[in-house]
């Protein structure tokens, strides 16, 4: 059993940018230590220019830098930071990514909308403690509304539409007071949204609908309805008719009237419409407010890889770094494509992060898997034929920093068989000298990387991310790609044939349409 641990959530969002600081001390118990909320809108020109500006960059990195030293100050041992809507519709969100590290040494990953909305329900499911079993979890952001339709506790259908706060703010240019005419138009626009992409809705009345995200709590304080299991819940009669208030009054009069920020006055009558227009739509009466979203999902996955064999101790933390740090300085001297391995890295540990439910293994492998995705090409110093066979060869002879004994043979396995030139055998020594259930991991860290490697054959990091979705005995991988991109996906489904043997499951990959991407 690991010891208590320190662990730290950060949430980059369309409208603030939150950090949550817990204490682990088993599996089943999270104790939160600090919240900071700090209104930095990344959203702001993000949905209509596609650009963070600089004044938005600098301010986050700022935010970042104070809870980096908040986070130091707890000791905080793992933590996650991501960044949802407004960064990944952004096409300058790299330099977002780089300022933060520059400032603070933390790293943010920009997230799909399949990651978030998974990391939501899991918040959802843990917050109700299967009390309840909600039809419908949806999540309202400044850049989206997030859907999740449930039956009997199994997901049964996800999407997510354009139907953010701040996204509607600022194309219709709302400011202050809403008139009727603008309402009418949030209105129309919202329904014709909800109509494309729910030409049948389903009639939830008697159904437990559960809504999330900052304008969700902010509502429920507003319009609240009777206590659901100890859980609030929104009134929705009374919130027709709170919209109404809310709406004739300007930013000041809504902070004083209803006594929340500033930044959340801004968007807090747009946010009535869209969820008022939803509820009309789906015909429902009520929704619970459990206050939990992306940052407790991300809590519960740090909690479950700490008590899972994952790195805790200083000691195991600054080996993990000498291991890291030592592929990279092998791996410079051998040539290698940086931007082509950074990406095939983010990829496989991306796939490796989703599936971590299934194949169960923690942090070390996670390590191992990022080392080989680094180390797959070194082979092309030696030649570009049979470069895996190479690649093996310099890893097991090399002496890359801090690789030893059957981590060693484990990272060039991987490398032998990353491009499905040779398949595990007991024949090849990298793999023989591993006991049997390092060489199922193996098995399983090969085919995600086969996959992501695939992801990135042209070497031009044009996959922005890929979203997995497992739906009874398939797995669909969810592709997003610049536009212009030729995505392989006959070729995909050959790399994934490790994958289907090993996660008994099918595989089926679609590319995420423009449409799709828009609404992300």
């Amino acid at each position: 059993m690991a010891a208590p641990v320190q662990l730290a959530a950060i949430d980059a969002g369309s409208n603030a940018i939150r950090l949550v600081i817990a204490r682990a001390t088993s599996p089943e118990h999270i104790q939160v230590l600090d919240n900071e909320r700090a209104a930095v809108r990344l959203g702001h020109n993000a949905f209509t220019r596609r650009l963070l500006d600089d004044d938005t960059i600098a301010r986050a990195a700022r935010t970042f830098k104070q809870f980096r030293d908040r986070m130091d100050s707890y000791q905080v041992g793992a933590y996650r930071a991501v960044a949802t809507a407004a960064a990944r519709e952004s096409r300058n969100y790299r330099k977002l990514m780089d300022r933060i590290r520059r400032k603070s040494g933390l790293e943010l990953e920009v997230i799909g909308n399949e990651e978030e909305a998974r990391l939501v329900c899991s918040a959802v499911k843990w917050a109700l403690n299967d009390r309840l079993q909600p039809r419908l979890i949806f999540d309202l952001g400044g850049g989206s509304l997030e859907l999740n339709f449930f039956q009997r506790g199994v997901l049964e259908h996800r999407m997510g539409l354009p139907l953010g706060t701040i996204r509607l703010m600022e194309t219709y240019s709302i400011h202050g007071a809403i008139d009727e005419d603008d309402a009418n138009r949030l209105r129309h626009h919202v329904l014709a949204v909800l109509r494309s992409a729910l030409p049948s809705p389903p009639k939830l009345s008697r159904a437990i609908a559960v809504a999330c995200g900052g304008n969700a709590e902010a509502l429920v304080r507003i319009a609240a309805g009777p206590m659901i299991e100890r859980i609030p819940s929104i009134n929705v009669r009374l919130l027709k008719d709170q919209t109404w208030r809310m709406m004739a009054l300007d930013i000041p009069g809504r902070m004083r009237t209803f006594r929340v920020r500033e930044d959340r006055a801004e968007v807090i009558g747009i946010a009535a419409i869209i969820i008022t227009t939803l509820a009309r739509w789906l015909d429902l009466r009520a929704m619970l407010v459990p206050g939990v979203g992306v940052r407790e999902g991300i809590l519960l996955d740090l909690v479950a890889q700490q008590y899972s064999g994952g790195i805790v101790s200083d000691e195991e933390r600054g080996r993990a770094a000498e291991i890291r740090q030592g592929a990279l300085w092998f791996a410079s001297r051998l040539n290698y494509n940086q931007h082509h391995a950074e990406q095939v890295a983010r990829l496989a540990l991306s796939l490796f992060d989703q599936l971590r439910p299934i194949h169960e293994m923690g942090s070390e492998l996670r390590l191992l898997l990022e080392v080989a995705a680094v180390l797959h090409d070194i082979g092309h110093f030696v030649n570009r034929k049979n470069h895996n066979r190479h690649g093996e060869y310099l890893i097991r002879n090399g002496e890359v920093p801090g690789l030893r004994g059957w981590r060693c043979e484990m990272v060039a396995a991987l490398v032998r068989y990353h491009n499905s030139k040779s398949e595990p055998a007991l024949e090849h020594s990298s793999y023989a000298a591993l006991d049997s259930e390092r060489r199922r991991q193996c098995r399983l860290l090969t085919s995600l990387l086969r996959i992501a490697e695939k992801l990135e054959s042209e070497h031009e990091q044009k996959v922005t991310g890929v979203d997995v979705q497992i739906v009874g005995h398939k797995a669909i991988f969810m592709i997003r790609a610049a536009d212009g991109t030729r995505l392989d996906i006959a070729g995909l489904e050959r790399k994934a044939e490790l994958f289907e043997r090993e996660f008994h499951l099918n595989v089926e990959f679609r590319r995420v349409q423009k449409k799709e991407k828009e609404v992300a």
